[in-house]
């Protein structure tokens, strides 16, 4: 199939956009793998590279790629404020962050483990257990002279 020209994600997309094909059932699974959004770290290190293939030192490629990442970020910041800018004159509701921190995001996704371990009885169950066992361990030591 050397003949078509893209990647066949692409082709796909268009064929069943323009109901040419019906949609196979991979397809979601392949459009949310391309959605995906690599770290920070991986794409100042890949910048770092390319830059150093291109023959640039390494540490003005650190700084080249420092430089790059802060502006980004700061663009982001600034669109996302003008955004809550046009939101607020038009009596909308805010809308989420779009860029929120990589901090903000595993906490929000560990939140719900945490309000876990205090209402979820297979792990109040073992909490106690260990309790038990903690404090069966001091008797020993009391009862044994200490050490």
């Amino acid at each position: 199939m050397s003949y078509m020209k893209g990647d066949l994600l692409t082709r796909t997309r268009k064929l069943v956009k323009g109901l040419a094909k019906a949609e196979p059932s991979w397809l979601k699974a392949m459009e949310r793998m391309t959605a995906f959004n690599p770290p920070p770290a991986r794409v100042f290190g890949c910048r770092v590279l390319e830059l150093k293939e291109e023959g640039v030192s390494e540490e003005e490629a650190m700084a080249v790629a420092n430089m790059e990442y802060r502006a980004e970020k700061k663009a982001k910041r600034t669109a996302y404020a003008r955004l809550k800018q046009i939101t607020r004159l038009q009596g909308k509701k805010l809308p989420p962050n779009p860029y929120p921190s990589a901090i903000k995001e595993i906490q929000a996704e560990e939140r719900k483990y945490i309000r876990d371990r205090f209402f979820d009885p297979k792990i109040l169950k073992i909490v106690e257990k260990m309790k038990e066992e903690k404090a069966a361990v001091m008797q020993d030591r009391i009862r044994g002279g200490g050490w």
